[in-house]
């Protein structure tokens, strides 16, 4: 059976608490962003975890190894606490999300244009029909 590990961290992005989803799922890496704004309560990031993680779009995956986590309770705690400490986030995580942002701004770049010509072909038709009705009555 596959494992899939998922993780949230949150941390505080000058002037926005952000939290980053990382899902390791068949030793690949995908990540997703999701901006909360005010500082999240335990009970708001929970509710938020069980109502939209379904609904989060990941990145595309990338190889990464996956490490065997301890069954102790006592070293989980302790790389709990540890991770608490570190802030941000992984580098492998905020590489995933930086491709995530370019194909996104590709994306709109692509629609925003195809919106621009078909705007300006709909100038152009209105400004051919404008001219052949003005001839009509000569």
């Amino acid at each position: 059976m596959d494992k899939i590990s998922v993780k949230l961290t949150v941390y505080f992005e000058e002037p926005f608490w952000v939290g980053v989803f990382e899902r390791i799922s068949e030793e690949k890496l995908s990540a997703c962003k999701v901006i909360f704004g005010a500082e999240p309560k335990d009970y708001e990031v929970c509710d938020f975890v069980v109502k939209h993680y379904y609904e989060l779009q990941f990145s595309l995956a990338v190889k990464t190894e996956m490490k065997q986590i301890s069954n102790n309770p006592k070293r989980r705690q302790r790389i709990a606490r540890k991770q608490l400490q570190n802030s941000g986030i992984g580098t492998k995580s905020q590489q995933i999300l930086q491709i995530q942002r370019e194909e996104r701004k590709i994306e709109r770049r692509k629609t925003s244009k195809e919106q621009r010509d078909a705007e300006k072909l709909r100038q152009f038709e209105l400004k051919q029909k404008k001219r052949k009705e003005k001839h009509r009555g000569h």
